[in-house]
């Protein structure tokens, strides 16, 4: 089983930039999808973000050109490196790994392990 726990979230103001980090433990992590989803107030949980085991990475549309996931499989550790924030970016974000590649957008399946969320907010 993986385990993960995120880190790098907090207040940031519009236009500004995030790094949030994911720090992933446990037998086999590096063989798992990673990916971020994000919660706005209100709403569900999404993915944005996603890179394999093998360096596939996708995006959203709305985040894609903006955001850049990153994975250093040497540190287990995924990275979401957040430009041009605007406030529809405010969300809970929640790092994710799973046996099979994580599609975007909304998960109906079961996702093998979440982290803990780490808080986003963006003012204008």
């Amino acid at each position: 089983q993986v385990q993960l726990v995120e880190s790098g979230g907090g207040p940031v103001q519009a236009g500004g930039s995030l790094t949030l980090s994911c720090a992933a433990s446990g037998d086999s992590a590096s063989t798992y999808s990673m990916a971020w989803f994000r919660q706005p107030p209100g709403l569900g949980r999404v993915a944005i973000a996603a890179v394999d085991s093998d360096g596939n990475t996708r995006y959203a549309d709305y985040v894609s050109g903006r955001f850049t996931a990153s994975r250093d499989h040497d540190k287990n550790t995924l990275y979401l490196q957040m430009n041009s924030l605007i406030s529809g970016d405010t969300a809970i974000y929640y790092c994710a790994a799973d046996r099979s590649p994580i599609p975007m957008y909304t998960v109906t399946g079961p996702i093998d392990a979440w982290g803990q969320g780490t808080q986003v907010t963006v003012s204008s």
